[in-house]
Order: C-alpha cells, then sequence, then structure tokens
C-alpha cells in the first residue's frame, strides 16, 4: 500500500473518532488556507446526533430544536434530518397481527388497494417523514410534541449542515414527578458513558436512555456504584436495544438497593448507542443527567446557578486507589477554597457525595476538582436546588469537556437565559455568536475577555428583531481552555424551573493530513 493511501485513510480514521462516522475528500491546501505538506483544517462532511425519548408524562410539551452554525469552506450542499426513533422500529412490532390480517391488504379486481393497503402506505409515509429538517446554516428550526408519545430521534447531516450540527429538546411537564423544566443537548452515538448523581432511592424515578442508530442491534451492560462500591444488579448485564430503536431502562429495576446516590456505567459490548439519565424526583422536579467527562485527574464543571440554595457534589473514581481531590471555586474575582470543603476524600470505587451548600453566594461559579499530580481519574457532577423550601427545582451539571473551536447552546429567549463561561487555568478571548430567530431577527455578535481563574455570567447578545427562539454560539480567539453553560429559566406558580446544559465542543472540524504527508508522522 502506497504512502497517500495511508494518508487518507488516516484522515479518514480521525473522523470517524471524532463523529461516531464520517466521510472525507481529498484535502484542497487553497480552500483550507493550508500549505501543501501540512495538515489541514477541514469541516466534518458527516455526522449523527441521537436524542432520547422526551417524557413520560401526559402533561409534557416539549420543543425540538436544531442548528447548524455557518461554517466557512463548507460545502455548498447537504442535508440535515431528524427522525423519530419508535416509527424507523415501528414495522418489527405486532408481527402476528399483521399476518393475520394479511389477506385485508389484497387489491381488488381492479388493481385498487383495500383499506389496509393505504393504512401501511401512509405508515410508511409517517415513518419517512422528518421530525426536523435544515433548510439554510445559521437559522435554527423548530418542532413541537406534546403528551407521552413525543419520541426519541435518530438524525445525520451532511455536507454544509455538518459541521457544528447541535440539537436540543426542551420539555416542561406542569405537575407530578419531575415537574419542571428539563432540557437536554442530543449527542453522538458511543460505546461508554459514566453517570455519577442518579439514585435508586424511593424519592426518584431514574431513568437511563439508550439509543441506537444503526441497522444492527446493540449490546449494554449496565454497572451500578453506591457508597460501598459495586450493587449488585438482576438484569444489567447484556440489555439488547433493538436497530434504529430507544429504550428506557428503569434503575430502580436492575437493582433491590435503595442507595441515595449512585454512579452509573454505559459499557457497550457491541454496537453503539447514545446514553443520558433522565433524573425525576418526587418534590424538587427533575431534569436530565448528561454523561460526565470522561475520567480525568483534573474536571471543570461549569456554571452552577448564582442563587443556588444547595449544592451537591456526586464523585467517584473507577480504580482501586483513594484519592483527595482539592476543591475550587471559579467566581468572579478568581479562584477560592471553600470553607470547610477544600479536600474532599474518595475511595476506590466507591460513589461519594458532599453538600456543599449555596456555595455560589450570590455569584457566578463553577467547580475545579483536582486529584494529586492528576494521577487518580476521577468523574463527577452536581446537583443543584434553586428556590425555596417547599418550591424548590433541581438541575444537573455534570463534569464538562472544554470548547476547544466552537459549541452552541439551543432554544435561547430573550429573556431566561443564562451563559456562564469559565477560563480556570488562563485567560482567554471569545465571540459569542446570537444567531436569527426560529421566526425572525438579524444575528449579532460580540467578544468578551474572560480573566484567568474566574468565571462569568455574560450579557449574551439578543438578534436584532428577535421573534422566536435563538443560537448561541462560541467560539474560543485566544487562551483558555475555556468551559461554558447555559442555563434556561422560567417560573410557574411560583417555582422556579430551570434547566443547565453545559457546551461541548462541536467537533465540527477536524485536522486531515495531506496526501504527500509521510504516515510516520501521525503515529509519533
Amino acid at each position: 500500500m502506497n504512502r497517500t493511501t495511508l494518508s487518507l485513510i488516516a484522515g479518514v480514521t480521525a473522523l470517524a473518532a471524532v463523529t461516531g462516522f464520517a466521510a472525507v475528500s481529498a484535502p484542497d491546501p487553497e480552500a483550507a488556507g493550508q500549505r501543501t505538506g501540512a495538515a489541514a483544517t477541514l469541516p466534518v462532511e458527516r455526522t449523527g446526533l441521537l436524542c432520547p425519548r422526551p417524557s413520560t408524562s401526559d402533561l409534557a410539551e416539549t420543543t425540538y430544536t436544531s442548528f447548524t452554525p455557518v461554517t466557512e469552506g463548507a460545502d455548498d450542499k447537504g442535508t440535515a434530518v431528524l427522525r423519530s426513533a419508535a416509527q424507523q422500529s415501528a414495522p418489527d412490532e405486532n408481527e402476528d397481527a399483521e399476518g393475520e390480517d394479511e389477506k385485508d391488504g389484497e387489491t381488488t379486481e381492479k388493481g385498487e388497494e383495500t383499506e389496509k393497503g393505504d393504512k401501511d402506505a401512509a405508515k410508511d409515509d409517517k415513518a419517512d417523514r422528518p421530525v426536523l429538517q435544515l433548510k439554510e446554516p445559521g437559522k435554527p428550526v423548530t418542532a413541537e410534541a406534546d403528551g407521552a408519545d413525543a419520541p426519541a430521534l435518530v438524525g445525520t447531516a451532511d455536507g454544509r449542515f455538518a459541521s457544528g450540527w447541535t440539537a436540543q429538546q426542551t420539555t416542561e411537564v406542569a405537575a407530578g414527578t419531575g415537574r419542571g423544566l428539563q432540557g437536554v443537548a442530543c449527542s453522538a452515538a458511543d460505546t461508554q458513558f459514566w453517570f455519577p448523581g442518579a439514585s435508586t432511592d424511593d424519592s426518584r424515578t431514574d431513568y437511563i436512555h439508550l439509543t441506537n442508530p444503526d441497522d444492527s442491534a446493540a449490546v449494554v451492560d449496565i454497572e451500578l456504584y453506591g457508597k460501598d462500591g459495586e450493587l449488585e444488579t438482576t438484569v444489567g448485564e447484556g440489555i439488547t436495544v433493538k436497530p434504529r430503536s430507544a429504550e428506557p431502562v428503569l434503575l430502580s429495576t436492575l437493582t433491590a438497593e435503595k442507595q441515595t446516590d449512585v454512579t452509573v456505567h454505559v459499557v457497550v459490548r457491541s454496537g453503539r448507542v447514545g446514553a443520558a439519565v433522565q433524573a425525576l424526583d418526587d418534590e424538587t422536579g427533575g431534569d436530565w443527567l448528561p454523561a460526565s467527562a470522561d475520567p480525568s485527574g483534573r474536571l471543570v464543571l461549569p456554571g452552577i446557578p448564582k442563587d443556588a440554595k444547595a449544592v451537591r457534589l456526586v464523585a467517584f473514581t473507577p480504580g482501586d486507589a483513594d484519592v483527595d481531590l482539592k476543591v475550587r471555586l471559579a467566581a468572579p474575582s478568581g479562584l477560592i477554597t471553600p470553607a470547610g470543603n477544600e479536600t474532599l476524600h474518595l475511595k476506590g470505587g466507591m460513589t461519594a457525595a458532599f453538600d456543599l451548600g449555596d456555595l455560589t453566594r450570590g455569584e457566578a461559579g463553577s467547580l475545579v476538582l483536582t486529584a494529586p499530580d492528576g494521577s487518580v481519574p476521577v468523574v463527577a457532577a452536581v446537583r443543584v436546588l434553586r428556590g425555596e423550601e417547599g418550591k424548590q427545582e433541581s438541575a444537573f451539571i455534570p463534569a464538562a469537556r472544554p470548547i476547544e473551536t466552537r459549541a452552541t447552546a439551543l432554544d435561547n429567549t430573550a429573556k431566561g437565559t443564562t451563559l456562564s463561561v469559565t477560563a480556570p487555568e488562563g485567560g482567554a478571548e471569545i465571540k459569542v455568536t446570537a444567531s436569527a430567530g426560529t421566526k425572525g431577527g438579524t444575528p449579532q455578535t460580540k467578544t468578551y475577555s474572560i480573566k484567568s481563574g474566574t468565571t462569568q455570567d455574560i450579557e449574551a447578545p439578543v438578534p436584532a428583531g428577535l421573534k422566536g427562539g435563538y443560537a448561541l454560539t462560541v467560539e474560543t480567539r485566544s487562551g483558555g481552555p475555556v468551559y461554558a453553560s447555559r442555563t434556561l429559566t422560567s417560573t410557574e406558580g411560583g417555582v422556579p424551573y430551570f434547566t443547565v446544559q453545559p457546551l461541548p465542543d462541536d467537533r465540527g472540524m477536524v485536522a486531515v493530513p495531506d496526501a504527500s504527508e509521510d504516515l510516520s508522522v501521525l503515529q509519533r
């Protein structure tokens, strides 16, 4: 095999690692702004996203949103489509019933389809119909669904829509377990996930939602870790997720042990899935718990609301070694050490929880956790409460990945949106762009300087003449690393509804080596 072929394979491999699946053509040095013989930074050409089933409540009102920022150098053609996973898997269901009624689908002597045939055709047409399809980069589109029938979504984007494609679902539940505002960014499929902060307690109803985008079944193991180590599970191994379908698994059905704080580890034996935990509480509402960043000796949990009444940190180290975590709060004035919580002790393989009280004390803040020498990997998340006793609402913030180049948050409104940005290790300059609105408005852009070791709730731009919701895209210009989260708030019946989403890098750009580059350079 010659060097050119090997270099192109390396480029495709890099894209596949970024998006789960990818397509790439030979880089054009002029279009990429790179000289021949050097790695070219090009827009990703194909990517996929998965959105879990929003709710089991008949009172739920869900908004799905899809968006791709304008990307220089992207293809001038392409599509971005989200379809219902449930609709796509529907033909596999009720197989026996369809067989019994097969005669009803025959044609008449005139060659006309019977009623059964018409229904089948309508069903197929519905299954192929997109729930959301983008028309142009830079303008978000939305769709709405009510009740417990709102589906999980499976989608792909290619061409001009692939680079930076983002989707979000936001659900409001008026009453019952989990009432409040629940939001989650749709994610790419993967093979391993960590969720510290889940629960099997009687007051909680926690589901792990597994979504399979592929044409073959995925096999998944779910491991649970409590305060004394791994919990004995009865049916947590070898869970089959059917092709192109979604499977919610109630965590309390996996074990007889009732524990307030549990770490969930999802391991995919074959195939790949999207995964997210929906944590619902009888008294304090609920929200989605996204996966924590990969186990690391240094973690950042960005954007704890400044009016948080209580902050509970849940952390877990997968190995056998114990660790004393150094805890600092990145506040608007810089890094500070919370009194009484300077270090937190974690035992290897055991979930630990720590009540940090009203940690932020009326100011924006982000937690920075550090293991000595970064030698012991840890995963972590915080549960945040807002509101007064009896009218409180909860949300979760996991350890986040930094924004290396660009990230986007959707479903923003002119009021009730807070963008929180932290640069714990060094100062940074960022650019924030407010997109056009879903129903009208002109994009606006501002730049901000984030001082080293601080967290800032910035006054994000709003589209001129805004109608509908809009997207906020954060780009790093210099310095860093930068971490960010977005909080949506509203008030219903005196209860402060809210939901927080960290902003991971959209992984919309990838370095592709020139065909003439020596493969040995990539191997070093």
